[in-house]
């Protein structure tokens, strides 16, 4: 075990999570003890959570936001629906969602108790008209992607939203991995954009934190409130975050990461991994390999399934879309000289 060593990034082509920036990693280790679930105590990281949290509203334009660091993507969209049932006074909640959704949400489904309606895709996006024939009067929650898990697309946001209010449903966003790119295209996703009462953003996948470290945004405090739990035996009275403790080692590297990329580091990350999004894409067109365009940096290739396999021989860590596809996404490790070394193996096993 003395021996063992963590996984090579250099050949992950699908993951989204990266290696941490030297900031978060440092920051990380300074506060591996630490517990952001007892903020009396640990009062330091309760300070970087809420610096933390602030920052990521910037992100996505909310001000005076409301959250908290989470484990995760799917802590987060369990969140998200809980807090929308707990709010709502019908006895049959369900929610709606389209087919891109990230599987998190079957799992609130399941531990919620609450239906998931599940809307059919248009061209990658939910299809609107299915979306509104799934909502009812005991619809609490309508869900949108910003930056899906396969293809990097973003759904109608303000759409979707204007759909919810009909209903008094709140509208849940999940970028988890788009909200650290789009901020720089001209997508209609954030807080500015929408009626959108809850947000999944994570500073461990294109935000460079360490794991982990995800992020439940927040309109106001209000929405947390449905959240609350007592916590008689610590100095702080409640808690709104579904794991008690947790390491404030994510939280910290958040906030450090966040304090030294927001906003022109990330910028800068994203044209890079845009660019070679739109030049693997322009490379696999020029070898006649089908492929979905990027509108983020992502790339699905569809590679024959015995290539892919051969791949994965040669060591390349690529997984598949739910249509086949091989998903290669543009994260901050992803560099060209990647994406050269992979084409030439490419070439050599098709």
């Amino acid at each position: 075990m003395q021996r063992a060593q963590p996984q090579d990034f250099s050949r992950v082509l699908s993951s989204m999570c990266t290696e941490p920036h030297p900031v978060a990693r440092d920051a990380a280790e300074r506060f591996l003890a630490t517990n952001p679930g007892d903020p009396g105590t640990y009062e330091t990281v309760a300070t970087l959570e809420r610096e933390a949290v602030a920052t990521l509203g910037e992100v996505a334009g909310l001000d005076d936001a409301a959250g908290y660091v989470a484990s995760g993507g799917t802590e987060a969209n369990i969140q998200a629906v809980r807090v929308a049932r707990n709010r709502a006074s019908t006895r049959d909640p369900n929610f709606v969602a389209p087919a891109s959704a990230h599987f998190s949400f079957h799992k609130a489904a399941d531990v919620l108790g609450v239906e998931m309606r599940v809307a059919p895709l248009d061209d990658f996006t939910a299809n609107l008209e299915a979306v509104d024939e799934l909502i009812d009067d005991d619809t609490v929650l309508v869900v949108g992607v910003a930056g899906t898990t396969e293809y990097g697309r973003v759904d109608p946001i303000p759409r979707l939203a204007r759909m919810a209010d009909e209903v008094d449903a709140l509208t849940h966003v999940d970028a988890a991995w788009g909200g650290f790119v789009l901020p720089f295209t001209h997508h209609e996703w954030d807080f500015s954009d929408a009626d959108i009462d809850t947000m999944t953003i994570d500073p461990h996948k294109m935000g460079q934190a360490a794991v982990p470290a995800g992020g439940l945004l927040a309109r106001g405090p209000e929405l947390l409130d449905e959240l609350s739990i007592d916590t008689p035996y610590l100095e702080s009275t409640s808690q709104v975050t579904l794991t008690g403790t947790r390491s404030g080692a994510g939280v910290a590297s958040a906030a450090a990461v966040l304090e030294e990329l927001w906003p022109e580091g990330y910028r800068e990350q994203y044209e890079t991994s845009q660019s070679n999004a739109d030049w693997l894409a322009a490379e696999l067109h020029a070898r006649g390999v089908d492929h979905v365009e990027p509108t983020l940096p992502i790339v699905a290739a569809d590679f024959a399934a015995d290539t892919v396999d051969a791949l994965r021989e040669e060591g390349w860590r690529i997984s598949r879309t739910e249509a086949g596809e091989a998903r290669i996404v543009m994260m901050p490790h992803v560099t060209r000289e990647t994406l050269r070394a992979f084409l030439a193996d490419v070439d050599r096993l098709r």
